[in-house]
């Protein structure tokens, strides 16, 4: 039985402005031609940034007077065009038999705040489950989004995904979590230029020992480009970091022969399962004055 999967991560452009019509429709064209260029490298599934459609800035959304935060009005972005970009994206993952994992906003009904998701969609092009970001930021919390509920699973060809959004990184309960779940490889898709948050991404395939795909806006990449992160840490591949809309491509193989991932699936993560699930309990010494006493030498 064939246990591998090849994943495409993209770094695309992420326009900030959900108002700003002409620049979604050229994120939805972009995102689009990546997924035609990560079929034809024989991807199944494509990654791609927080808010690939659009990720509403702040200062666009929630800005008052004299610059002050105010809760965003959301009744000025442009919802139909947002809904016909994930439609058409939706519907190219069913023509090339790709899945595809794109963010944008979710609408809820008024007066709820909208979440900030990441939709998947199936290689038949039907969307079948939406990650809402739990884990927000003051801002985001305070002005623009409603947080979501709950982790997400979903299993293609065999391999298990969970999926969190930008801050979320620096919450190691979301990625812990998906360890407990028995994820393959977690999905991070960012909105960030930050540098730090790449290596804790990183940390987490180390800590956890399952695969990483860590997305981020290409405008972003000349900081930290996208890239895909094997169990035990290292980097499989990386997009080029000038800028550019790019691919990174990798396999995930859960038989892979190489030694790191190897070492880290078969034999790093069952046992440190097992160190936390009692295996120490027996041998803990009792009433022994050398083990109990902390001031002797």
């Amino acid at each position: 039985m064939v246990r591998t999967l090849r994943i495409a991560v993209a770094q695309s452009t992420v326009p900030e402005d959900p108002t700003d019509r002409g620049a979604l429709r050229a994120a939805g064209l972009e995102i689009r031609a990546l997924m035609v260029e990560a079929a034809a490298a024989g991807a199944r599934l494509a990654q791609f940034p927080e808010g690939a459609i659009t990720y509403p800035s702040k200062q666009v959304m929630a800005a008052g007077p004299a610059g002050a935060l105010v809760p965003a009005d959301w009744s000025r972005a442009a919802w139909d065009v947002l809904r016909e970009e994930a439609e058409s994206i939706a519907g190219l993952a069913g023509e090339l038999g790709l899945w595809t994992v794109f963010g944008s906003i979710h609408p809820l009904t008024p007066p709820n705040r909208p979440h900030n998701s990441l939709y998947v969609v199936n290689d038949h092009g039907r969307l079948v489950a939406r990650y809402d970001k739990r884990f927000l930021s003051h801002t985001e919390v305070s002005f623009l989004y409603s947080p979501g509920k709950r982790p997400l699973v979903v299993e293609v060809d065999g391999i298990r995904f969970g999926f969190a959004l930008c801050i979320e990184a620096n919450f190691p309960e979301v990625f812990a979590e998906y360890e407990r779940l028995e994820v393959d490889c977690v999905l991070l898709s960012v909105m960030v230029d930050d540098a730090p948050r790449a290596r804790v991404a990183q940390a987490y395939g180390t800590l956890y020992t399952y695969w990483l795909g860590y997305s981020v806006p290409a405008q972003f990449s000349t900081t930290v480009p996208a890239g895909i992160v094997a169990p035990g840490g290292r980097w499989l591949a990386r997009c080029p970091t000038d800028g550019r809309p790019a691919l990174a491509i990798a396999d995930i193989d859960l038989d892979s022969k190489d030694e790191d991932i190897d070492m880290a699936v078969r034999y790093a993560r069952p046992w440190r399962r097992s160190a936390r699930t009692g295996l120490y309990d027996a041998r803990i010494p009792v009433d022994d004055p050398r083990s109990d006493t902390g001031t002797l030498f």
